[in-house]
């Protein structure tokens, strides 16, 4: 039910080897359309990334290092001010992908989750994951404009997996039972099922569809079969 990273990465992967002198990976990134590549070594294993920043890295550092009169924004400041000198000014001086990546890479893997991959990239500020097989070796790469993908399903596609996936694999419940309406991603569910759990059970399914923005609860059930939660005084709540 879940989408995975292997439904929406892109496989005619833009890569480069260590040894990739600068303006080749920058005339790629403009050719290909893209904001970074992956480093690979000659077993076609990602051992790091290229990004724009990291070429920009050099234009932005020139008044540190060249006296130019040049100020980076607060923001490039604070990062490299937190990285450690040395790494800044090597990367800085760059010529070659080896001296230019971002070392280890951040990857995922085919069978990873798209919520995943959203995480990563928000956690390490980044916008394409290189996607890697067990072994490591590049067999994709996944980028935000690929997992936005997942959100903009029509919402027939979205009735049609409540329906199939939640009512009926399931719930086991009969798929005339509850009626699904879909708007802008929004699902309401509505009409009468066996159980309460089994209304909540469809309910908390539903929201966890990738593509679905919300669920309104509009279920009943025909058997209340919710134990009540005991209180401290040994009651029920």
């Amino acid at each position: 039910m879940k989408v995975t990273v292997k439904n929406v990465m892109t496989v005619d992967v833009a890569a480069v080897t260590a040894n990739a002198p600068f303006h080749t990976i920058a005339e790629l990134l403009i050719d290909r359309g893209v904001s970074g590549v992956p480093v690979v070594d000659a077993d076609q294993r990602v051992v790091g990334v290229v990004s724009e920043a990291d070429l920009l890295r050099k234009e932005e550092f020139k008044e540190r290092y060249y006296g130019e009169e040049y100020r980076p924004p607060l923001r490039t400041r604070l990062r490299h001010h937190l990285a450690a000198d040395g790494d800044v000014q090597r990367r800085a001086a760059g010529e070659t992908a080896e001296e230019l990546m971002t070392s280890p890479a951040v990857t995922v893997t085919p069978s990873s989750s798209v919520i995943m991959a959203a995480r990563l990239m928000d956690r390490h500020g980044v916008k394409r994951l290189p996607v890697v097989g067990d072994d490591g070796v590049l067999l994709g790469i996944v980028s935000r404009r690929d997992l936005i993908r997942v959100f903009v399903r029509s919402d027939h596609e979205i009735e049609r997996r409540v329906r199939e996936d939640v009512i009926v694999r399931n719930l086991w419940a009969d798929p005339q039972s509850v009626r699904i309406t879909v708007r802008e991603g929004v699902v309401t569910l509505s009409g009468e099922l066996e159980t309460r759990s089994q209304a909540a059970t469809a309910v908390h399914v539903t929201r966890n569809l990738d593509g679905v923005v919300d669920v309104i609860d509009e279920l009943g059930w025909g058997k209340d079969d919710v134990a009540p939660v005991p209180t401290a005084w040994g009651g029920a709540a």
